[in-house]
């Protein structure tokens, strides 16, 4: 048994009420024990001075992609297989170094790497891992080039082909993503921008197909799935089949903002995707033309429709696409959702109450309350006056995960 109090510091615990000055939050093993101004501390408990600083719930981010970071079609011929999942230490590890203490990782990690975190082998976040997203022959996630060679992630044991057309394919290809350790399907029931071969209004899949994909799901203990859609009928598509989460969202009318509401349906944004590839088409090759062209056509129409989700009152949950950008860039998520009309206090909820819920972690994590696991971080700054302070790294000063302490800079 090992304690650990956190004290002096400002609350912001995730839950949307007003910040708490002069806190400190005792930790008991893994667990939340107590919150108070005068708590009584047992004498070995290792002590965190958070005088001037803000506490708050570690940070999750819905939608991320752990096993990549965005190359130049070179790079990604010439690169060995095995490389990226040395790289991928990496991106973990900063990760969590932001804060982030939980992600949903929406495409190409496998349970391999979940466990490799799990078991201490590497640092980075607790994990949701999908696998491999469905895709349909020639739509987002089937990177076949016009000149014939094709960049679609490899396949390998553990990370079967997520290419499939028509219902008992479809229905086979879930039943082994769910074989290979799926916490959540994931789908492309659109086009997108960075494939080569289709447009973010393209729509993938038919209804009765998608509604495999949720029924399938289901059998397993009521796992879930989460479509990567971006086209206004694409987007209906998956509401009206069951899909409980819609990423990225670009072109959202009224009847899709109905259908939401009526739903309960989550939108995860990720705002800095479009944005990360246009600043990539200005500054590297990373970024393949046809991608950039198409995040221009994208941009302004993605965040007016998010702002318009928002007004309308639809769940908001902070995902970045991590993966597109840099790891570890994610937090610049936050002052784009404060830039489309979102509060700083709302940013940080979803970021926190609202992603766990998302992640159907609601009851563990994503506030801080008595009784819950304790992922904590500590800021230098009060990111409800400066949300854009979390940008930088070192503003992060502490992070801690399943009570154990993996980030403490004075």
């Amino acid at each position: 048994m090992s304690f650990t109090i956190i004290k002096n510091g400002t609350l912001i615990d995730g839950t949307g009420t007003a910040p708490i000055e002069n806190i400190s939050v005792l930790i008991k093993d893994n667990r939340i024990e107590k919150i108070g101004t005068d708590l009584q501390v047992p004498e070995d408990a290792e002590v965190i001075d958070a005088g001037g600083k803000y506490i708050l719930p570690g940070l999750i981010d819905t939608h991320v992609h752990m096993a990549l970071q965005i190359k130049n079609v070179q790079d990604s011929i010439l690169t060995p297989f095995s490389y990226r999942f040395y790289e991928s230490i990496h991106y973990l590890k900063r990760t969590l170094n932001t804060g982030i203490t939980s992600v949903r990782d929406a495409g190409f990690a496998d349970v391999g790497m979940k466990k490799a975190v799990e078991g201490g082998l590497v640092e980075g976040p607790r994990m949701q891992v999908s696998i491999n997203p469905l895709t349909i022959t020639g739509g987002h996630g089937d990177n076949w080039n016009h000149s014939g060679v094709d960049t679609t992630p490899q396949t390998y044991p553990g990370m079967p082909n997520g290419i499939c057309d028509g219902k008992e394919e479809v229905r086979k290809t879930v039943r082994e993503m769910l074989r290979a350790g799926a916490d959540v399907i994931k789908v492309h029931a659109t086009g997108g921008v960075t494939s080569p071969t289709d447009h973010p209004e393209f729509t993938q899949f038919s209804r009765e197909e998608l509604e495999v994909m949720v029924e399938e799901a289901k059998f397993r203990k009521g796992v879930k799935v989460m479509a990567h859609a971006q086209g206004a009928e694409g987007i209906k598509n998956a509401i009206r089949a069951g899909i409980y989460s819609i990423e990225h969202g670009i072109y959202i009318d009224d009847e899709v903002i109905e259908l939401m509401l009526e739903n309960g349906t989550f939108l995860v944004p990720t705002l800095l995707a479009p944005l990360s590839v246009l600043e990539a088409g200005e500054t590297d090759d990373s970024m393949a033309p046809y991608a950039v062209e198409k995040s221009k056509q994208v941009f302004e129409t993605h965040k007016a429709s998010i702002a318009k989700a928002y007004k309308a009152g639809v769940k908001i949950a902070m995902g970045t696409d991590a993966g597109v950008m840099a790891h570890g860039t994610n937090l610049r998520e936050l002052g784009l959702m404060c830039d489309i009309g979102m509060t700083e206090m709302e940013a940080v909820v979803a970021t926190t109450k609202t992603a766990a819920e998302c992640l159907g972690w609601e009851k563990e994590l994503g506030t801080i309350e008595t009784g819950k696991i304790a992922d904590v971080i500590l800021s230098r700054t009060n990111p409800l006056e400066n949300i854009r302070s979390l940008e930088q790294s070192e503003t992060i000063c502490f992070v801690m995960k399943d009570g154990k302490i993996y980030k403490n800079q004075k």
